[in-house]
């Protein structure tokens, strides 16, 4: 059986934005990041609202059950508040969510926020963007490395609030003592490649180190977009 050993969290603004419209919320077993889009902070209100949702845990049932429905019915609620207020219309926003069973680990998301798992020195990245260049790096029309330097990379092509319903891509994952998984928006990845993240990885010491250093190499790129970071570490009991 595994449990959360240590947990590290914190959303930054990035240098070239004016507000944050990521949000996060960390209550063990579950873990989630949102990035919210839309003028007017119809964004920060979307990805709020996507948090929010997870207040009251997981329904009864499988993880991976229970991760859709809140992930669905939070995307209803933002589709109707759009509607309804004229100043939020269009908003949107991406979620990815972890929760940690007991020996496994189950990521949903919509959007082009990330999980990665950190084991025995490799990063391995557990979500595919649901983005434009994403689309075409999986139809092998774009290469990863050519996707992270496209103009178009941050174009997204699923999110909640733009439509009435939701595809929702689910996972889980046998999970081990040591494993570290990040969940970031795309303020960390648009500014840090893959092959940049690994070596923070290997250098830090622990989760804050870790977590404190991959912010700063976000903002020392450029910083152009905000920056939220959910690190946890397993162990077993």
């Amino acid at each position: 059986m595994l449990r959360i050993a240590e947990q590290w969290h914190a959303s930054d603004l990035g240098r070239q934005r004016q507000g944050n419209e990521d949000n996060y919320f960390v209550r063990a077993p579950l873990f989630v990041v949102a990035d919210g889009m839309g003028g007017a902070q119809a964004g920060e209100v979307a990805s709020e609202m996507a948090v929010q949702s997870f207040d009251g845990g997981l329904p009864d049932g499988a993880p991976a059950e229970g991760l859709v429905r809140v992930i669905e019915d939070a995307n209803h609620r933002i589709h109707e508040r759009s509607r309804s207020e004229e100043e939020r219309a269009g908003m949107g926003t991406t979620v990815t969510a972890a929760y940690v069973g007991r020996d496994e680990v189950t990521i949903a998301h919509v959007g082009d926020s990330r999980a990665y798992l950190w084991r025995d020195g490799e990063l391995t990245r557990l979500t595919r963007d649901h983005s434009l260049v994403g689309e075409l790096v999986a139809r092998g029309k774009l290469t990863e490395e050519q996707a992270e330097a496209h103009p178009q990379r941050s174009v997204i092509t699923r999110a909640l609030g733009p439509e009435p319903s939701v595809q929702v891509d689910v996972q889980t994952y046998q999970a081990r003592e040591g494993d570290v998984f990040l969940l970031c928006s795309d303020g960390l990845t648009s500014m840090v490649t893959e092959p940049k993240l690994k070596p923070i990885f290997e250098q830090a010491q622990g989760l804050e180190d870790a977590g404190r250093r991959l912010i700063n190499a976000a903002n020392e790129a450029g910083g152009r977009d905000n920056i939220t970071v959910v690190l946890f570490r397993l162990e077993a009991v």
